[in-house]
């Protein structure tokens, strides 16, 4: 069994209402941040054969599903449960 977690955010350049939102809320609160960035986070506990079939398998949710290509950019790290 496998554990992955995936980070998807809007490219550079794609708008990010959300983000701009929260740096304004931040900067009026004194943080003074340069840029905000919101993106989500998704968990998927999988079965595989191996370390690289389970990187297979979440690279092609990603791309099929979890991420839309024209949009965003994804990140994985997928690691073995410990028993």
């Amino acid at each position: 069994m496998f554990n992955a977690k995936i980070c998807v955010r809007f490219k550079n350049g794609v708008l990010d209402p959300q983000g701009a939102a929260i740096k304004g809320a931040l900067n009026h609160l004194g943080f003074e941040a340069e840029d905000v960035r919101v993106g989500k986070l998704i968990e998927v506990k999988l079965k595989a054969g191996n370390l690289e079939e389970a990187k297979a398998k979440v690279r092609m949710m990603c791309e099929k599903l979890l991420a839309n290509p024209v949009l965003e950019d994804f990140s994985f790290e997928v690691v073995e449960e410990s028993i």
